[in-house]
């Protein structure tokens, strides 16, 4: 199991080149890449989108792409000459408005921005996307390390988490047939003490209580919350993406927990019925974490 939040870096260097590539990973219902790269690197974008989608299935990531090019090539300096110029012009007039000495050098009009561009060779595009594989590589597999290791502590608290949900399921269980027991005593109650010591015709009282039985029986609904359990740990026990299964049964056991709600008429089994609510909002919360 996978965790979707983590980060992982992946460096690769050759012949005075650095390709340093960095993912952040956040929760998302799909792979959804946002990449921030110079230019240079437009061509290897699709290269880039193919080998952390072959690594990653689900999550917003955040991709920075840094490269630093520190080889021994030759490159050329571009001057910008008009830019040069009106440095210059704009030197003269400020000196002469304000009266100031001139020490606009030589070396100060080379540091002014934008006057002097580094033009290197064109790179080698195969050159290039053979960095990017492996730092991309590299980058994902310390990515799903972390990823994996977050995953196994949401494994270790949906286990707990699920199997919390068994033990309310089963006092929802051993409740449930109690409930009838006291609602007929219940309205026994009820109506002795309207009708006092009129007599009261038995078929039509046991008419009602089997009515409210029938209305408010849970039977199927327990049963399809077990099923639902022992399914939630498969999946999480199984490999590979299991977020989008587990998400569903989510919400399957809510369905039926609130069905279970609406139909108790039982205070003690309203409140177990509430608190399993409670314990499937906690294991949606963490689902949502999980790739």
């Amino acid at each position: 199991m996978y965790s979707m939040t983590g980060y992982g870096k992946g460096v690769a260097a050759t012949d005075g080149r650095e390709l340093t590539i960095e993912l952040k990973a956040v929760n998302h219902r799909f792979l959804d890449l946002n990449i921030k790269m110079p230019k240079i690197f437009n061509a290897c974008e699709d290269l880039l989108r193919k080998t952390i989608s072959s690594n990653v299935e689900r999550g917003h990531i955040d991709v920075y792409v840094n490269y630093a090019d520190k080889s021994e090539r030759e490159k050329n300096i571009e001057i910008d000459f008009g830019l040069a110029k009106g440095y210059m012009t704009a030197s003269q007039q400020l000196k002469a408005e304000f009266d100031v000495a001139d020490d606009f050098t030589l070396t100060s009009l080379m540091r002014t921005a934008d006057v002097l561009k580094v033009v290197a060779e064109d790179e080698d595009a195969e050159l290039l996307a053979k960095l990017v594989k492996e730092a991309a590589e590299g980058a994902c597999a310390n990515l799903n390390q972390m990823r994996q290791f977050e995953g196994g502590k949401l494994k270790s608290d949906l286990q707990n988490r699920i199997a919390n949900v068994k033990n309310f399921v089963d006092g929802i269980k051993k409740k449930a047939p109690l409930v009838s027991e006291e609602y007929a005593q219940r309205l026994r109650v009820r109506i002795s003490e309207a009708l006092a010591d009129v007599k009261y015709d038995e078929t039509k009282f046991l008419n009602e209580v089997a009515f409210f039985v029938d209305k408010s029986n849970i039977d199927e609904e327990i049963s399809r919350l077990y099923s639902h359990i022992g399914h939630f740990n498969e999946i999480i026990s199984s490999n590979g993406s299991v977020g989008k299964k587990l998400d569903f049964l989510v919400q399957e056991l809510n369905r039926e927990a609130n069905t279970i709600c609406s139909k108790s008429n039982n205070a003690d089994l309203t409140t177990i019925g509430l608190a399993l609510k409670n314990e499937i909002e906690k294991i949606r919360e963490q689902v949502q974490n999980v790739e």
